[in-house]
């Protein structure tokens, strides 16, 4: 694992961000203290894959998406509470939505259909992906800090290691979930 890690670690953490987002980069902070990332590249890293699938999802809403929810009125239906919320609190999603657990591909697309112009998003998806990528990868450190996780402990207990970051992640991102539905329904 650590010649893998020592070879291909900013690659895999980049398309783990890209295809998962805080369980990769949780892991791969994780192993700051002991292992072969190092802080700053982990975040960069960490970023850019974030930052590559928010773009791809919002160039789908903004050329695609209004027709693709014409065709299926169903999914458009569960598209239009996230639309309307998308539509009062636009500021603070923009700030925030790498953070709404459970919305990572919905918030690129609402906010591409939206209208709202590429050098904007451009602002927000970058500040908001900084942002995320920073305060993930400082938990992840402190975690792997105070476990004392290490390449080879990870090795050996792969398994657990990635059930308890993938669980700590669902309960973050079900707490906030539950918090941004409530403020939905509202």
């Amino acid at each position: 694992m650590e010649s893998f890690l020592e070879q291909y670690g900013y690659l895999a953490l980049i398309a783990g961000t890209f295809l998962e987002g805080e369980t990769a980069i949780l892991v791969a902070s994780s192993l700051i203290a002991h292992g072969p990332f190092q802080f700053p590249p982990t975040v960069l890293a960490a970023f850019l894959g974030s930052f590559v699938s928010d773009w791809i999802y919002y160039f789908i809403g903004r050329l695609n998406g209004k027709y693709f929810l014409e065709k299926r009125p169903k999914l458009a239906a569960r598209v239009m509470p996230v639309t309307d919320f998308f539509k009062k609190h636009k500021l603070q999603i923009l700030f925030s939505y790498r953070f709404l657990y459970g919305f990572r591909v919905i918030i690129p697309l609402v906010v591409g259909m939206s209208g709202i112009r590429p050098a904007s998003y451009l602002f927000y998806s970058t500040v908001t992906g900084l942002v995320w990528a920073t305060v993930v990868s400082t938990t992840g450190y402190w975690i792997g800090k105070l476990l004392n996780l290490q390449a080879q402990v990870f090795e050996e207990n792969l398994l657990f290691i990635m059930l308890g970051f993938g669980l700590f992640g669902l309960l973050v991102g079900y707490a906030i979930k539950h918090f941004a539905v409530g403020k939905m329904a509202e």
